[in-house]
């Protein structure tokens, strides 16, 4: 490729990521003038770049951004200090671009911060789903590609689709999930409320990740039973993992009881036993209630999240920020839950290809949501 193509190409994935970050501040956000925005990152090239673009966009929209860089952190690390002072600041908007996570909050763990009746282990989301306070987007391990690729779609479909999937799941006893690779597990549902992740996070107390593109409800606690096979992709400590060999979870009282399958499964299995030993160390350095131990450790286990993806834009990549959204999957979390009544060190997601989605009500109804990965709720 010669320099005046090279150039060319430059100039249009920067056109692309410039048309992405107005579509992510426009149509996702609805930035208004005078609205303070607050962007945390990490010194990583792709969610930098991010970062100045949806920086840009903002000041286009009239807004008021500001960026605050900190090192790369993991599921188990914590954010820094001045992290959660900026967010504890209560700007109109916070938005995360992390190359992983965020990073979880020292002062959170040991006292939870309460609204409603419901005990937060994090400032974020005790502002964002407690007080309401805040809007959002989140972007753990976002890439340039997957930005350009997967936030400029059609969100009116997209929010078409998730409210009558939400309203079909809301008022559920059950989900039977099936899957060409052999799962066959019951989630219970009563009681449960489902989210959606939209793209329209336009009124304080809303957010979700870009790419969006999904429903989400946390399961019953001890209610699922049977057995998963992942054979999509998967979270483990290391990263996402594309599937090799499905990975064979069996389920019984809402808890993942055994692992099997070869190089992928070990990798979930190492993964879940260091969720179930952080607690533990954490409570040796002060830094979670001695008495938080047990019901942490227990929740490594946890079936904490039934999603469907909506995005017809997302494809499978070894990405999970983007890979729960494709659409004709579902996926199943390991650990904690988004009601806030499993806590955990991990959430680890596994992807299911093909699924067909039976969901069954407390007067014996029944209703298909999804046969062979397609959308059957109009």
């Amino acid at each position: 490729m010669d320099a005046k193509s090279k150039f060319r190409g430059l100039m249009h994935a920067e056109k692309e990521l410039e048309r992405a970050a107005q579509v992510a501040v426009r149509d996702v956000l609805g930035v208004k003038k005078g609205e303070k925005a607050l962007i945390i990152t990490n010194p990583e090239q792709g969610v930098y770049a991010i970062s100045l673009a949806v920086y840009d966009a903002i000041i286009d929209a009239g807004g008021l951004p500001v960026i605050i860089v900190q090192p790369y952190k993991t599921q188990l690390d914590f954010a820094e200090d001045s992290v959660l002072a900026a967010i504890g600041s209560v700007p109109d908007i916070a938005i995360s671009l992390s190359a992983e996570k965020l990073g979880k909050d020292t002062k959170g763990l040991k006292a939870p911060y309460t609204a409603g009746g419901t005990e937060y282990n994090h400032i974020f989301d005790y502002l964002l789903h407690g007080e309401k306070k805040i809007r959002s987007f989140w972007s753990p391990s976002i890439t340039l590609d997957m930005f350009v690729q997967t936030v400029p779609i059609d969100y009116k479909t997209l929010r078409h689709d998730c409210g009558n999937l939400r309203g079909a799941l809301n008022k559920a006893k059950e989900a039977r999930v099936t899957a060409p690779a052999g799962t066959d597990i019951t989630v219970g549902l009563a009681g449960r409320e489902a989210n959606v992740d939209d793209g329209d996070f336009r009124k304080p107390g809303t957010g979700g990740n870009l790419p969006a593109g999904e429903v989400y409800i946390s399961p019953e606690l001890g209610k699922s039973r049977g057995v998963i096979f992942f054979d999509g992709s998967m979270s483990v400590m290391t990263g996402d993992v594309v599937m090799k060999e499905p990975i064979r979870a069996d389920v019984e009282g809402g808890f993942v009881t055994k692992i099997s399958g070869g190089e992928e499964a070990s990798l979930l299995q190492h993964t879940i036993e260091q969720g179930e030993r952080t607690p533990g160390v954490l409570a040796n350095e002060g830094k979670l209630p001695r008495e938080s131990v047990e019901e942490y450790t227990r929740n490594a286990r946890n079936l904490g999240e039934l999603g469907i993806g909506l995005n017809r834009a997302a494809r499978i990549v070894g990405n999970m920020l983007e890979d729960e959204k494709v659409y004709s999957t579902c996926h199943i979390a390991i650990g904690s839950n988004y009601d806030e009544d499993a806590k955990a060190m991990i959430h680890l997601d596994g992807l299911i290809k093909s699924p067909t989605i039976d969901l069954t009500y407390a007067n014996g109804a029944k209703k298909r949501v999804m046969e062979g990965g397609k959308l059957t709720v109009r």
